[in-house]
C-alpha cells in the first residue's frame, strides 16, 4: 500500500504512534478464531469484530466523506458511525481483520486532531484486547500523552466532565490532574475511565473510585 502524504497540518511525528498502535492491534489479532470476533467489546452493543471495522472507517474517512455521510443520515452520528461500520465489516472476521491492515499505515481521518484519532485507536484498541484477555504494555510516553489530552477535552467523548472534582495520579508515569478523592493507577486503566469504561475501574484505587464508577456507562 502507497501512504498517502500527511494532511496539512499534521507531520510524520503526529501519524507515527497511531500507526504504531494500529500495527500493534493488527498484531495480536491475527490467526483470532472466528468465533472469538463475536466476542462482545466494551463498547455496549458491539462485537470485537465490529469495533475494529470501526476503527478501519475512522482511518479511511475523509473530512468531505465525513460531511456528506453526516448530511445523508441527516445529523444522526450514531447513524452515520453504524452506517460506516458495515461499510468495512467484511465476510468474516479475516476479511474485517484484512481491511484494517490495509489502513495501518493510512493518514487519512475524520475533522479531528491526531491526537483524537490516537485516542480513537488506543481506546478501542482496549475494547477489543479486554475482552479477549490480550494484554498490551503501552508506551508510557503515548498514554500519558492521550491523558493529558482526555483532561481537558470532551470533544469524541465526555472525559473532561466525567473526571471534574477527582485527583488523578499515575502509578506507572508522570500524568496527575485535577484535585479533590484521589483515583489511582496504571495511566491506561485512568485513560479508559477517563473514556467512561467502568470495567478499568477494577484497577484502580482511592476514595474517587466510586465516583468516578458511578459517571462511568456504555461507551
Amino acid at each position: 500500500m502507497t501512504e498517502a502524504a500527511p494532511r496539512a497540518g499534521r507531520t510524520k511525528k503526529d501519524w507515527a504512534p497511531i500507526h504504531a498502535e494500529r500495527a500493534a492491534l493488527a498484531a495480536d489479532l491475527a490467526g483470532l478464531a472466528e468465533e472469538r470476533w463475536a466476542a462482545p467489546s466494551l463498547c455496549a452493543g458491539l462485537t470485537v469484530r465490529e469495533v475494529l471495522a470501526h476503527l478501519t472507517a475512522g482511518a479511511s474517512l475523509t473530512p468531505l466523506r465525513w460531511l456528506a455521510g453526516v448530511i445523508r443520515c441527516r445529523f444522526d452520528f450514531d447513524k452515520q458511525v453504524a452506517m460506516r461500520l458495515a461499510e468495512h465489516l467484511g465476510a468474516d472476521g479475516a476479511e474485517t481483520l484484512e481491511r484494517f491492515e490495509r489502513v495501518v499505515t493510512s493518514t487519512t481521518s475524520p475533522p479531528l486532531p491526531a491526537v483524537a484519532m490516537l485516542g480513537e485507536t488506543i481506546v478501542h484498541g482496549e475494547d477489543i484486547r479486554r475482552p479477549l484477555g490480550i494484554h498490551r504494555d503501552y508506551p508510557i510516553g503515548t498514554v500519558t500523552r492521550l491523558a493529558e489530552y482526555y483532561r481537558g477535552s470532551d470533544l469524541v467523548v465526555q472525559a473532561k466532565g466525567r473526571i471534574g472534582g477527582l485527583r488523578l495520579v499515575a502509578t506507572d508515569g508522570p500524568f496527575e490532574a485535577g484535585s479533590g478523592a484521589v483515583v489511582s493507577g496504571r495511566t491506561i486503566a485512568l485513560v479508559m475511565a477517563m473514556t467512561g469504561r467502568e470495567a478499568h475501574c477494577d484497577e484502580l484505587e482511592g476514595d474517587g473510585v466510586p465516583i468516578l464508577r458511578g459517571r462511568c456507562g456504555p461507551a
